[in-house]
């Protein structure tokens, strides 16, 4: 049969997950940093995903495509939800998901960490770093290299201070757990002070796609031209996306 569903443009897509976290069906996942449809069955073809797409990827087209199956989306998201919240913790955000990460141990003597490396140096350059807690005048954000990191990076992720806090000032948090717009502080950041450049750390999460997207909104309500990119972090603490 005939049907509107949805169709992304895997080059335009930049793995920011809005349009998974605002998909109900569940029909959309990032599979190796972008955003594919699992299945045309799961799509109602609304296309509720398509104005929170910020590269505008997703477009609705009409084409052979299997029958929207609401049973199954209804089994499928119950299975989700039974995955994610095995103890039934009321949280529907699929960032809260515990996983184990196998990792090779590494050898202890009496109960000391037996390492031949030079101990590392923290990159941090000021304090505070969190983004609720920085003063927009603080003299420190003036003519820097900005890195904006979801603070679950900083563990996921062994080597941030020497890749990305290393000659940079860093701010960051959580945009799902801080009850805090972002954007306005931010844009109040990025008026008063002259960055040089923004990088936006984030995990792979959908929930932490709310991080890149405050920085977007806070360069358009700036009308400032600063090169920025997204870094996207796996849960295993690879580099997703850069």
């Amino acid at each position: 049969m005939k049907r509107n569903i949805i169709k992304i443009d895997q080059e335009k897509c930049n793995g920011c997950g809005l349009c998974v976290h605002a998909c109900h069906e569940g029909a959309l996942q990032l599979v190796n940093g972008k955003a594919e449809l699992i299945t045309d069955s799961y799509c109602d073809g609304l296309g509720a995903c398509l104005p929170e797409c910020p590269q505008g990827a997703i477009t609705l087209e009409e084409r052979e495509a299997v029958a929207f199956d609401e049973e199954a989306v209804k089994t499928h998201l119950e299975k989700q939800k039974a995955e994610i919240f095995p103890m039934n913790l009321g949280c529907g955000c699929a960032g809260t998901q515990a996983r184990t990460i196998d990792r090779p141990e590494t050898p202890h003597e009496h109960g000391i960490q037996m390492t031949t490396s030079v101990a590392p140096e923290s990159q941090l350059r000021q304090w505070p770093c969190q983004i609720r807690l920085v003063p927009v005048n603080a003299p420190y954000l003036e003519k820097v290299h900005l890195l904006i990191a979801a603070d679950c990076t900083a563990y996921a992720y062994a080597n941030i201070h020497h890749v990305y806090m290393k000659n940079k000032i860093t701010l960051i948090g959580c945009p799902k757990l801080d009850d805090e717009d972002y954007a306005e502080k931010l844009t109040q950041i990025l008026q008063q002070h002259e960055i040089k450049s923004i990088t936006v750390l984030r995990m792979e999460v959908p929930c932490c796609a709310g991080i890149a997207e405050a920085v977007k909104n806070a360069l358009i309500k700036s009308a400032k031209m600063i090169p920025w990119q997204i870094v996207t972090i796996n849960i295993d603490g690879s580099i997703c996306e850069e």
